[in-house]
């Protein structure tokens, strides 16, 4: 069975129930050692036990959730894509089409960058640790 079918299921809308399987059923298969997983009533997907994306629906859009880090590195490209997004998600309205090329540098960029990473979210910086380190 599939990990997500209950999620699925609860979808009310057709469409959008049918966008986020096409969109989770593309992770899987694209990113085949990517564990799948419901965690805080949202699927997502993990490696060696620590975070890579995670997805949301809302009324008005599907939401992208790979970690700030990643936002950050990729805020340009998002919003070159027609979405918006904060320090946390990326909106993918309905009624757009999904830039996989996109979602895939994304994903990507998250399972290389946490390679090493021995906790589920990554470690914050604590505010002034890099000035502290440089002087």
């Amino acid at each position: 069975m599939n990990v997500f079918s209950d999620y699925l299921a609860q979808m009310d809308e057709p469409s959008q129930r049918a966008r986020t399987s096409e969109v989770l059923d593309w992770v899987g298969q694209t990113f085949p050692a990517l564990e799948r997983r419901i965690a805080w009533n949202q699927p997502m997907f993990t490696d060696h036990g620590t975070f890579i994306v995670g997805f949301s629906t809302a009324r008005h859009h599907l939401a992208v959730a790979p970690e700030a880090a990643a936002i950050a590195h990729f805020s340009g490209q998002i919003k070159q894509a027609g979405y918006q997004h904060t320090k946390l998600l990326i909106r993918i309205p309905w009624r757009a089409d999904v830039d996989f090329s996109l979602l895939g540098k994304i994903i990507g960029f998250n399972i290389a960058d946490k390679a090493d990473c021995a906790t589920f979210w990554r470690k914050q910086a604590k505010p002034g640790a890099a000035a502290k380190s440089q002087g």
